[in-house]
């Protein structure tokens, strides 16, 4: 995939409920639109989802390739090479790595049998993920991972993240544009749950898509720069790039 610093429009999105969210009809035209401009439109995934993931989803010729990604949770950035392999950038991975350190067997001990918490079936490398059950789960887990000092972070009211302290979606992403060397203005950030605040909150202009975890939306600051679209998913992601006059021919899509 090519080098991003003179596309005229990158969108960074988050997948679940935002880029694959919507009606088929929606993401279709998202779809096709950001394929018809791939030589001036770049792509990043930012996402709590792993690599092999984003393999087996873009392998589907209906869902775009990323030209990168900013992967589970923020804690993979990596970039797509020309036989579309997701290869981590170790230069940007180096403080994760860092701050992880060897805290993966210790939070696994300390959260086994955990109320609430069942660990999810994925290859982890700087960062635990559960799934959560909001009727059973006691809020002392998050105490426990800051003590131990990384951070916890729950979202859409099912989901338990464990990450490396400071890191998350949106520091990766501007670690990653800092070093692609690309204007933050040029770029949307798009999400719809607490995961992604980070990522909405980090600079660039950016949507909160229509159907958006309402404590998302709570807990967004009012301001000109992140638009509250009531498209859902790729229809709200379509509206932001036309709010913001991202790209000249959005109207096409």
């Amino acid at each position: 995939m090519t080098h991003l610093k003179n596309h005229h429009f990158i969108l960074a999105t988050d997948l679940d409920g935002t880029f694959l969210g919507g009606d088929g009809k929606d993401r279709a035209r998202l779809y096709d639109w950001i394929r018809s401009h791939r030589q001036d439109v770049g792509l990043i995934f930012v996402t709590g989802r792993d690599p092999d993931f984003i393999t087996e989803l873009c392998q589907d010729d209906d869902i775009p390739w990323p030209d990168y990604v900013v992967g589970d949770v923020g804690t993979t950035i990596a970039r797509v090479d020309a036989t579309q392999v997701i290869r981590p950038i170790p230069a940007l991975e180096t403080a994760i790595r860092e701050a992880w350190g060897n805290l993966g067997p210790r939070l696994r001990a300390a959260l086994e049998g955990h109320p609430g918490l069942r660990m999810q079936n994925t290859d982890f490398r700087y960062r635990i993920s559960y799934d959560m059950d909001p009727g059973t789960f006691d809020d002392s887990a998050v105490t426990l991972v800051e003590q131990m000092g990384a951070d916890a972070l729950i979202s859409d009211n099912r989901f338990f993240d464990v990450l490396p302290r400071g890191i998350s979606k949106g520091p990766s992403l501007r670690k990653l544009l800092a070093h692609l060397d690309v204007p933050e203005t040029r770029v949307l950030a798009a999400g719809d749950t607490l995961n992604d605040q980070s990522l909405l909150v980090a600079g660039t202009p950016a949507v909160a898509v229509g159907g958006s975890e309402k404590a998302l939306l709570e807990r967004l600051p009012e301001t000109d720069r992140i638009h509250r679209a009531t498209g859902v998913g790729a229809a709200g992601i379509i509206e932001a790039i036309a709010h913001f006059a991202l790209h000249p021919n959005i109207k096409e899509a």
